[in-house]
């Protein structure tokens, strides 16, 4: 049996923290996984200036009802998932997430879970597991199951380079560059085209 993890943000939708930053007018809340591999050094930082600027869960949850999925993604995962089966592997959080399931049709999700105060405040995160996208393939491995992922960032690199066939999708230069070994796909046909030779 065969699993296909993707990553959420930069591959099916836009990145929140960067929709979120430029709502705001925080520009540094623009930095991502795709600029820090510590997702959870990345995350503090994140939660300090949120309450720097004396924002919250109601804020960010403003701007995320607004994002839509990129164009092509509903069309790609439906398809995809009439093939085999998907779980979106996510360092998002719960909180974060369903209006933007929404719109993708409620494709199965495993993310994360936020921390917050009766006021709204985020105070902390909880991570779902260590190292969650690699930890979920290596637990599918276990399982009996072959995984295909693709992914964006640094945090997809473990799901990426640990599956029987792994894809950068939309990524940096900076992250193709250190894995010139990996197909570095543009489009959606690409990918699609890809993961249907790997099943």
């Amino acid at each position: 049996m065969n699993v296909v993890c993707l990553d959420l943000e930069g591959v099916l939708v836009p990145e929140i923290w960067i929709a979120f930053a430029e709502e705001a007018g925080i520009p540094e809340l623009r930095r991502t996984t795709r600029d820090e591999p510590d997702y959870d050094k990345l995350m503090a930082w994140r939660l300090g200036i949120l309450a720097e600027h004396g924002l919250g869960l109601a804020d960010v949850q403003a701007t995320i009802a607004k994002i839509e999925p990129m164009e092509g993604a509903r069309a790609f995962l439906d398809e995809l998932r009439s093939l085999t089966q998907v779980i979106i592997i996510s360092d998002t959080f719960e909180q974060f997430a369903r209006p933007l399931m929404e719109k993708l049709g409620w494709p199965t999700l495993f993310c994360n879970e936020l921390i917050v105060a009766e006021d709204g405040t985020i105070t902390d995160f909880a991570m779902r597991c260590p190292e969650s996208k690699l930890t979920t393939v290596r637990a599918l491995h276990s399982c009996g199951i072959e995984t295909i992922a693709a992914g964006d960032s640094h945090n997809d690199l473990g799901m990426i380079l640990h599956s029987k066939a792994g894809f950068l999708f939309r990524s940096t230069d900076a992250i193709k560059t250190e894995h010139p070994e990996l197909p570095a796909l543009e489009t959606y046909d690409e990918l699609l085209a890809a993961i249907k030779a790997a099943l």
